[in-house]
């Protein structure tokens, strides 16, 4: 991970990575895309870690691929990499085990707005703008169309990939694309709260939760059932489970073993 790209501070169980190439928007080059991969990567290792936030430095969030990187390399096979790289960082992120959150402020755009829509919460400034804007410039926002269409309704998603259209913050909470909207001036405050409340639950449960959340919405009702049946009965039988079960019936603060 190179420190001009992207940086980690580890604070009180919450590794925070910021993207750190503000000139350039925070554009999504390849060696960011690698490098966010590999901190993700090593993180997913890291037992003392139970929440990530995806934070960006300048006066934009992520303003998607970077553009001029593509009309560098006009060859196929290059666009192929380039957007399997991106798709599997995406991916990484909802498979990672910890809950990441995007911190956003600035423009999120194309797969910018992928990235917050691939995390798992995302809390925005006032400030922050949303937009999958591919279509103006003749370039469909496809492959952020896949997290946006599973963070959003059918029709504001659509909404957003046909018009291109910037949206403010209030309307990306409205959408559902964000969870909150804080004053500019609270943003890392609440998005650091948010960290550490997570932070402060078990992690082993956290993992089998979120990893259960998204494999249960791929399937019918009643596979879900059966499959979170047994998630559920598992869960019972670690050692955290039945900690906060005791510490609830003694009215007593739980001390986890996240395991």
């Amino acid at each position: 991970m190179s420190e001009s790209i992207l940086l980690r501070d580890d604070q009180n169980g919450v590794a925070t990575l910021t993207l750190n190439r503000p000139e350039q928007r925070n554009a999504l080059s390849r060696p960011m895309l690698a490098a966010l991969s590999g901190a993700l990567e090593a993180i997913g290792q890291d037992r003392s870690v139970r929440a990530v936030i995806i934070a960006a430095n300048g006066p934009g969030y992520c303003a998607g691929h970077d553009l001029k990187e593509i009309r560098a390399t006009p060859d196929r096979a290059f666009y192929d990499i380039l957007f399997a790289e991106c798709s599997a960082l995406m991916t990484r992120i909802v498979r990672q085990p910890q809950p990441v959150i995007a911190r956003v402020h600035g423009i999120a755009t194309a797969a910018g707005c992928q990235l917050v829509a691939s995390c798992d919460l995302a809390i925005a400034s006032e400030e922050a703008r949303f937009a999958t804007p591919g279509v103006n410039i003749g370039l469909f926002c496809s492959t952020p169309m896949v997290a946006l269409s599973r963070a959003v309704s059918r029709k504001h998603a659509m909404e957003m990939l046909l018009t291109g259209d910037l949206m403010d913050a209030e309307t990306a909470w409205r959408f559902g694309l964000v969870n909150r909207v804080v004053p500019a001036a609270e943003l890392r405050a609440e998005t650091q709260a948010l960290a550490e409340k997570i932070a402060g639950k078990s992690g082993a449960v956290v993992k089998i939760g979120k990893e259960a959340f998204y494999r249960q919405l791929e399937m019918g009702l009643d596979e879900a059932y059966d499959y979170t049946s047994g998630v559920i009965a598992a869960n019972m039988e670690m050692r955290d489970a039945q900690e906060g079960v005791d510490a609830f019936i003694a009215k007593r603060e739980p001390v986890w073993q996240h395991r």
